[in-house]
């Protein structure tokens, strides 16, 4: 049960008309088949009836003679032809009988039944026979005559089987008709749906910024809702990284001002005050870098990698330049990811400036595009990590730089926007040596694209 437990709608409405197809269409064909077993079966009998009654109207008893007499042939060729099928027999409680010549030296099973009876017997040569019968009183006879007409169920059987037949073959073919049409209709029922996941997904990949409610009524309340909460996380978001940049303003001239004021104390009072004002500063620009980082919001849109890093890449570019390193970059012009173009450099920023620290020549910028994910990578020459050194940093989350004198907080703002957009940082040694920084992030916001 737990895989239909998380089937879709029209899986289960499929599911469920399959169900009922299933249990429908049998009972109505068995209704069916009874009934026209029963209205041939009748309609037989009515035949045995008739032919009963001629019977009955051509016996006659001999009182001279003692003998019973019958004078007519009942009109059908068949009564003369031996095991055809088609018998009569007449009989009493002695030992007088007349037959249909078709009978030959074989007799009719006879129950005593002052009223019209019809059963099914055996007959000669193994035949299934229909009997019906009936007791009569002539004239001179002290013993009541029972006469019997009986024909062969072949022709009846063979009727009832091909009906059978037939209406297997088209309650099979009404079946697979029902099915079509209403998989037809679920399919028209569910559109409105489908478009509603489609304009979602729009929304998730910043193509984007409301749900359409031109929809039915029972959606259009739906899609009106959650453009009010889309709506709603736009201006808390939007608010936050304004409040976040002010803050950042705020206190950067109250910091400025301590510096300068602890720096003009003795050496051995400044020192730690100094160590502790970078400590505050590392921590407020770590958590504003965090509060201001757009992250998987679902509705930024997507941004031109190339085009968004070409600023950056010239500065840095330069920078390498006067430090005697080279910058190479391969970007696919045409690449787009779905991020805030701020956030897209500074990741690639503390990336690139990091391997710029400790290059000793060259430092390489890659980004490719997968099925469904992207990979950036920036290669340095430098000294590398060792892998418990790795493993440490990526466990701390805090440096990327190597053991070298700075703030720390590089890994801590790159790991913490690649959670925030779904994907994954990894550290790996650089043949021959080196630090290669990996980074893999979904080719849609973090969420879409997942099963339907």
């Amino acid at each position: 049960m737990r895989p239909l437990a998380r089937a879709s709608i029209a899986t289960r409405l499929l599911l469920a008309s399959l169900l009922l197809i299933l249990i429908a269409l049998p009972v109505a064909g068995m209704g069916l088949a009874y009934h026209f077993r029963h209205s041939v079966t009748e309609a037989f009998d009515e035949r045995l009836d008739a032919l009963l009654k001629v019977v009955l109207a051509s016996v006659e008893y001999d009182p001279i003679e003692r003998t019973l007499k019958f004078d007519s042939s009942l009109g059908d060729p068949r009564f003369e032809q031996v095991f055809s099928g088609w018998y009569w027999q007449i009989s009493d409680d002695h030992s007088q009988v007349i037959t249909s010549r078709s009978l030959w030296d074989q007799r009719l099973p006879v129950t005593n039944q002052r009223q019209t009876s019809v059963r099914d017997e055996s007959g000669p040569r193994d035949s299934r026979l229909r009997i019906i019968e009936r007791d009569i009183r002539l004239a001179g006879l002290d013993a009541p005559l029972h006469v019997s007409v009986a024909l062969e169920r072949s022709e009846l059987d063979a009727e009832i089987r091909r009906f059978q037949q037939l209406l297997t073959v088209a309650l099979l073919g009404l079946g697979m008709l029902l099915l079509l049409a209403l998989a037809a209709q679920i399919r028209w029922g569910l559109a409105p749906l489908r478009r509603m996941r489609s304009n979602l997904q729009q929304v998730e990949a910043g193509r984007a910024e409301r749900l359409d409610t031109a929809l039915p009524a029972e959606l259009s309340q739906l899609a009106g809702a959650m453009n009010g909460v889309l709506d709603r996380d736009r201006r808390l978001i939007e608010r936050s990284r304004h409040t976040a940049g002010n803050l950042a303003h705020a206190l950067k001239t109250p910091l400025s001002v301590m510096r300068l004021k602890v720096a003009g104390l003795p050496e051995a009072t400044s020192a730690p005050l100094l160590v502790e004002l970078s400590r505050i500063d590392a921590a407020v620009r770590h958590h504003l870098a965090r509060a201001s980082a757009a992250g998987d919001s679902g509705w930024l849109g997507t941004v031109n990698v190339a085009h968004t890093l070409a600023p950056l890449l010239e500065g840095l570019t330069r920078l390498a330049e006067r430090r005697g390193l080279l910058l190479e970059s391969d970007i696919p012009a045409s690449l787009a990811l779905p991020m805030e173009a701020q956030d897209l450099q500074e990741l690639v920023g503390n990336l690139l400036d990091n391997a710029l620290r400790w290059a000793e020549r060259r430092v390489v910028l890659r980004i490719e595009r997968h099925a469904d994910q992207s990979r950036l990578q920036v290669t340095d020459d430098g000294p590398g990590m060792s892998a418990e050194q790795r493993s440490e940093a990526l466990t701390r989350g805090s440096r990327l730089d190597e053991q070298r004198s700075g703030s720390g907080l590089g890994l801590s703002i790159v790991a913490d926007l690649v959670a925030l957009y779904g994907g994954q940082l990894t550290l790996e040694q650089a043949p021959p040596h080196g630090l290669r920084v990996s980074v893999t992030l979904p080719a849609g916001p973090h969420g879409v694209g997942g099963p339907q």
